[in-house]
């Protein structure tokens, strides 16, 4: 059974998703005890390549709480562990394909380790969020006709 931390939802209301990738993430022992409880935010974040190595950027991770004076630093850039093949294939997308990769989620797996899924997507415009507002809407109609 997973645990979420925490979900970008606003990925998809800005995103065409086009491919899902589970990610392990390099993290110090404040960051995971924060994390566990549920202190974190990627609603603005996104993943860069550095030398055919993942970086997530502009993910926050709180101060723990009980931690001392060596605490982690809250918005630094994290290394993920990725396969290289992964890496390589993506990241040859985002150059030429005009994609971008975003995180949806962290979870917790059963044993307790912090994973990160991450999506390759590209951005919508502002009539593509205009007609899934409407599919949306239309759909919500449907159901409550179904209900009555």
């Amino acid at each position: 059974m997973e645990k979420e931390v925490t979900v970008n939802k606003k990925a998809y209301h800005d995103y065409f998703i086009d491919e899902k990738l589970e990610a392990g993430m390099v993290l110090l022992g404040t960051e995971i005890k924060s994390l566990r409880k549920g202190k974190a935010q990627i609603k603005d974040s996104y993943i860069s390549f550095i030398n055919n190595e993942a970086f997530i950027k502009g993910m926050h991770i709180s101060a723990y709480d009980h931690g001392n004076r060596n605490n982690h630093e809250e918005d630094r850039d994290r290394k993920l562990l990725l396969n290289k093949r992964e890496i390589i294939k993506w990241q040859s997308k985002v150059k030429t394909q005009g994609y971008t990769v975003i995180p949806l989620r962290i979870y917790l797996t059963k044993s307790g380790i912090a994973k990160l899924e991450i999506a390759l997507a590209k951005g919508k415009t502002l009539y593509d969020k205009r007609e899934d507002a409407k599919v949306k809407a239309m759909k919500m109609e449907a159901l409550k006709a179904v209900k009555r």
